[in-house]
């Protein structure tokens, strides 16, 4: 069975990259199946650390990105909102230009909180970033807890 309660589509989740981080990076939606949907993000000047690598505040940010949106496709969006609860990342490999892809695949599907595994690769399908994004599922007009 399909994870998704609304199919993604990748012209509208682009779309709404507009004026956002997501924007600024170049990450891009790419595809999806029934358990997994992918987005990628440019390694280059924009992205580097110091060292002319891929900053690991930037992985961290396409892993989010990616996870938040594959949550928003498992919601009623007219009752519920998502918003990241904790992340985590495990740099792996240094990546220097290109574009990196994450992959988001669901841990959990709960009613309040989502867990996503997301693996980041480089152009070459080598692993360059694990993470795992915990997300809370908030019912429209309240905040989430602690905020």
């Amino acid at each position: 069975m399909a994870l998704w309660k609304t199919l993604p589509d990748l012209d509208q989740l682009n779309a709404r990259q507009r004026n956002t981080i997501g924007e600024a990076l170049d990450i891009r939606f790419e595809s999806f199946d029934d358990q997994s949907l992918t987005a990628s993000m440019a390694v280059d000047a924009r992205t580097h650390q110091p060292q002319g690598i891929l900053h690991g505040g930037a992985s961290v940010v396409l892993a989010e990105t990616v996870g938040s949106s594959a949550s928003y496709q498992c919601i009623d969006t007219a009752k519920f909102y998502c918003v990241g609860l904790e992340v985590n990342a495990n740099h792996l490999r240094a990546v220097r230009s290109g574009r990196v892809s994450a992959t988001a695949r669901a841990v959990h599907i709960g009613r309040s909180t989502h867990v996503w595994d997301i693996r980041l690769a480089d152009e070459n399908g080598r692993a360059s970033c694990i993470c795992r994004l915990t997300v809370a599922v908030v019912p429209l007009g309240e905040t989430p807890a602690g905020r």
